[in-house]
């Protein structure tokens, strides 16, 4: 799990009511990271997309000399046609409407229950006692193991598919969040207790803030997996979304549509990653942005 610095000043000026930008009562202290120049955020975007822009252009040369065998893997310009074509006759906004519902449903429940249970667990000790020990044995159960009994529960219906979401994203979210916690410094809960911080004022001003990087990672991934379960889900007994429409293209040996979808996956993942670090960026304005 990656663990995101968060800077000791920051929190103590949580817990003390000062801002991490006053300056610092000793002389000659360093400054905080915020003072750090960095660059625009749109040109590190636009050098992210360097890179796969470069691949394809060259993908595009190579099918157009010939180098690779466009039945086998078609050209960038014949997957837009595709991509095209689905949109007038109305496919491709309906499919992806349905992948995205069933993702964001799953995301939703299995963040919002990893996000809870992760604070109970690194908040308690009964708790982290009484459940933790079953969710790492249920970790680490791959869920292509679950589908026939999946099926048997939920049939072939919109629960299956939600709830195989739900199981991937939710061990995440939860690992990252208890990592999160547990990781705060002692010595900030116990200034904490010093300045007369009740429970609930102790949360909110020293472990929510210490555990949010971490909690942020977590949902990166989630997201991120969350999309390899919808494809999971959808390879059984799906009559419409991104997967139903590789699998039905497959029958037709179309393979621009499967080299599609798989486009579509790929930028749905760029789309909500970028959506994660905008709210990093938002969230946790002490932090170094790359």
């Amino acid at each position: 799990m990656t663990k995101f610095n968060v800077t000791q000043d920051a929190l103590t000026g949580a817990i003390t009511g000062r801002s991490s930008d006053a300056p610092p009562s000793s002389k000659g202290a360093a400054p905080l990271t915020r003072r750090t120049r960095q660059a625009p955020v749109w040109r590190s975007e636009a050098l992210r997309w360097l890179l796969p822009l470069a691949l394809l252009l060259v993908w595009q040369v190579a099918s157009s000399v010939g180098w690779l065998n466009v039945r086998v893997l078609p050209a960038p310009l014949a997957v837009v046609l595709a991509a095209w074509e689905l949109l007038r006759n109305g496919q491709l906004e309906h499919h992806f409407l349905i992948s995205l519902a069933r993702a964001g449903t799953g995301v939703l429940i299995g963040s919002g229950l990893g996000l809870t249970l992760g604070l109970l667990n690194g908040t308690s000790r009964p708790a982290y006692l009484l459940l933790d020990s079953s969710f790492q044995m249920l970790r680490t159960i791959p869920s292509l193991a679950l589908i026939p009994l999946v099926i048997v529960w939920f049939g072939i219906g919109e629960s299956g598919k939600v709830f195989l979401i739900v199981l991937a994203t939710f061990f995440p979210v939860y690992l990252n969040t208890l990592h999160g916690v547990r990781s705060i410094d002692a010595r900030l809960t116990e200034m904490a207790r010093v300045y007369g911080l009740g429970a609930r004022e102790t949360f909110r001003r020293v472990i929510l803030p210490g555990a949010l990087p971490s909690v942020l990672v977590g949902l990166r991934y989630a997201l991120g997996i969350s999309w390899l379960a919808l494809v999971v889900s959808e390879s059984f007994g799906a009559s419409s979304g991104i997967g139903f429409l590789a699998m039905d293209a497959r029958e037709f040996f179309r393979t621009d549509v499967i080299v599609l979808s798989i486009v579509i996956y790929a930028l749905i993942g760029k789309v909500a990653d970028a959506l994660v670090r905008g709210l990093e960026r938002r969230l946790l304005p002490w932090q170094v942005q790359a």
